[in-house]
């Protein structure tokens, strides 16, 4: 029988502190708040086992801090069994080499952007396992793919074939695009120099008349202050208030109110271990952290979402205003996209396994995200 954390065990098979393990596990599965206010039974909890785990983010963001928080609350909610050594993204491995790192046991885990992997060629499937253009735009859709639909199982499996164990996935908030040059339309994009992520986002800018060009989350902000591009996609308003984006940047480009992000609406973030790492642990400790990084997920996103309330306010002061593109350019860049999700998704067969998720949940009654008629014109080649 299977549940959450893998297959259900008998109380011969769970490992020591039963009790205490049961009472952690529930704190992680109910409520994000174990990770503000960590379970302390004992007055001394030592470090136990050390781990090196970096994130994507970069230090002096809202994105690091509650990482760094994250992996501190590890070595309690473990009772002193593991302890999360934390690192910024490029300060041990370059951000875009974070899968080979993990993989080749420089760092024994990592907080990453699955769409990394389609830009390096390791995983042309990455590019479907987060936010692509015109996908999904809600978070509960994201976990129904995964938690519902089977997705968390296959990542896991495409994972395994690079010696890492994919534990799964961690909301973060949408993408925004700032701007040098005012952006009401899809035609302003034309000429630009843009900084994209690469991969199905960049050519769907690309189709547009945009000249994409692929940089690290570092090198972004510098980019823009010296003219080096036009434009930039990056992460959600919080986090690019912290990286100075308001200083180097005088629009934000945003969607209609029915649309705020065409081009990355959920941009998903991932926890990975290296595979031995990961067969290294208990079972107990495997079922422990699979669910404290469900509640890191949640964390993550709430984060983000309440950094972000006084972040949209200090934009406006810095005088950075929002552009909003039209209902027909929501229109526009839907027929743009949706060839190009087929054709990303026929790269591989991996790939258009991942994507025929991403069709149920779009096709199932109560999501309505499209229907038949949109793709009666493509094929999936599974």
């Amino acid at each position: 029988m299977k549940h959450r954390g893998g297959t259900r065990r008998g109380p011969a098979d769970i490992a020591p502190n039963t009790t205490r393990r049961k009472a952690l596990f529930a704190a992680a599965t109910v409520s994000a708040g174990a990770l503000a206010a960590p379970f302390v039974g004992n007055a001394q909890v030592s470090g136990g086992r050390k781990l090196t785990i970096q994130s994507l983010w970069t230090e002096n963001t809202i994105g690091y801090r509650t990482f760094k928080t994250w992996c501190e609350s590890i070595v309690e909610l473990t009772e002193g069994e593991i302890e999360f050594v934390p690192f910024a993204g490029g300060t041990v491995s370059e951000i875009f080499d974070m899968m080979t790192a993990t993989s080749a046991g420089v760092l024994d885990g990592m907080h990453w952007v699955p769409h990394y992997a389609a830009i390096t060629g390791a995983m042309p499937a990455g590019a479907l396992l987060t936010s692509f253009p015109m996908g999904l735009p809600h978070p509960h859709q994201w976990d129904m793919l995964f938690d519902s639909y089977g997705g968390t199982e296959l990542a896991r499996e495409l994972y395994a074939r690079h010696g890492l164990h994919y534990v799964g996935h961690v909301h973060h908030d949408m993408n925004l695009i700032h701007s040098n040059r005012p952006i009401r339309s899809l035609d302003d994009f034309r000429g630009l120099n843009l900084r994209m992520p690469g991969g199905i986002v960049a050519d769907c800018f690309e189709a547009i008349g945009a000249r994409t060009i692929a940089l690290a989350g570092s090198e972004v902000q510098p980019a823009l202050a010296s003219g080096a591009i036009d434009a930039a996609d990056f992460t959600g308003p919080a986090m690019n208030y912290d990286l100075g984006f308001a200083d180097v940047s005088k629009y934000i480009v945003m969607g209609p109110t029915s649309t705020p992000c065409l081009h990355q609406p959920v941009d998903l973030t991932i926890v990975v271990f290296n595979q031995d790492v990961w067969n290294s642990f208990t079972a107990a400790t495997q079922d422990l952290l699979t669910e404290l990084v469900r509640a890191f997920s949640v964390k993550h996103f709430t984060a983000h979402q309440e950094a972000n309330i006084a972040a949209w306010t200090k934009f406006a002061e810095a005088g950075v205003e929002i552009t909003r593109l039209s209902e027909d350019d929501v229109e526009r860049f839907r027929k743009i996209a949706l060839p190009l999700w087929f054709e990303w998704a026929n790269r591989d067969t991996d790939s258009a396994r991942v994507f025929k998720l991403h069709l149920d949940v779009m096709l199932n009654p109560a999501v309505a995200y499209i229907n038949p008629d949109d793709i009666k014109d493509f094929e999936l080649k599974l």
